[in-house]
């Protein structure tokens, strides 16, 4: 008997939730890759920690890009490198998948998404939409007539959406989230003080001190990289009020849009929305203070989910119980 399988494939990470066992998986989508063999080196996590720190015969690819696949092999190697290591498949089985895509993708590229799934060992695949699936698993009750709103922020897509009857009623996705506010903080801190600092310099940045609302006027961090003038390490102090001047036109961004899908969902659902609020899900929803931002522009209540990051594979999970209901080819 095949387990079925979950997989939310994000820009950033891949979760997987094996049906029965929860999730099992949560590794970076990053794959190194030797380009003189074009053989693959690492996958995943081991990935990671090459990111930035490679010879020039390993290139360190993220094969997705804005929640999108970019490098169709690399995205099946990765999968199915993720796949065997579960060991799900069993003697002659083939699970079913269920995979997550951003509501923003087009018909081709929810068949290259589909494709590299079965190419990776599934049976029978099924494709949903993030933010739905992100609904379930922060526990929404999307299959009632009434109105949830989800903005799930991960690495590569924002998606916005609202629900009702387990369908999205009006929804927008941008590709403002995770990997574009690292860069605006790499940018900040290059044209501020002069530094460069790489990606993963930055994701500690924000995680650390960032926050989209209300800084901590006496937070800061020692950051260090490279002078941008004489080339040589230095190493400098950020302050958190600096880290909210360098992401707040995208984070605004994300809220111009919301109020966007606001204003075009029918009246009744946003009734239900002023009354129920409206859900975080995804790595960006622990940016510090990102629902009062959002709740001070909108004047709606703001919830974070319990698991954010978690939430679109833990909605697999229980969207596989009923994938015969639910089917969406």
């Amino acid at each position: 008997m095949a387990r079925d399988i979950g997989i939310d494939l994000g820009t950033a990470n891949v979760l997987i939730n094996v049906s029965g066992k929860g999730i099992v998986l949560n590794e970076p989508s990053v794959v190194a890759v030797n380009i003189s063999t074009n053989k693959v080196v690492a996958v995943g996590t081991e990935a990671y920690e090459m990111v930035g720190r490679t010879p020039g015969n390993i290139r360190v690819i993220r094969p997705l890009k804005n929640g999108v696949i970019a490098d169709f092999d690399v995205t099946e190697a990765m999968l199915s490198y993720f796949i065997e290591k579960l060991n799900v498949k069993g003697f002659m089985s083939k699970p079913n998948i269920l995979i997550c895509a951003p509501t923003g993708v087009t018909s081709i590229e929810q068949k290259a998404i589909i494709q590299a799934a079965e190419k990776s060992g599934g049976g029978n695949v099924y494709l949903d939409f993030e933010p739905k699936v992100a609904a379930v698993g922060a526990g929404l009750d999307i299959f009632k007539p009434q109105g949830n709103m989800v903005i799930d922020i991960g690495g590569g897509t924002t998606d916005i959406a609202v629900l009702s009857m387990g369908e999205i009623v009006t929804s927008r996705s941008l590709r403002y989230a995770g990997d574009k506010m690292n860069q605006a903080v790499i940018s900040y801190i290059k044209d501020k003080h002069n530094l460069l600092i790489g990606s993963r310099t930055a994701e500690e940045i924000k995680m650390e001190i960032g926050s989209a609302f209300e800084p901590d006027e006496d937070a800061s961090i020692t950051v260090r990289g490279r002078d941008v003038v004489d080339g040589l390490p230095k190493q400098t102090t950020v302050t958190a009020p600096e880290i909210q001047e360098a992401l707040q036109s995208g984070l605004m961004s994300i809220v111009a849009t919301t109020k966007e899908v606001l204003e075009t969902t029918p009246p009744e659902l946003s009734a239900d929305i002023i009354d129920r609020g409206i859900m975080l899900t995804g790595g960006g929803a622990l940016l510090k203070n990102f629902d009062k931002l959002i709740s001070h522009h909108l004047q709606v209540p703001v919830l974070i989910a319990d698991h954010p990051l978690e939430a679109v594979a833990l909605g697999t999970g229980t969207l596989l119980k009923n994938i015969e209901k639910h089917r969406r080819h």
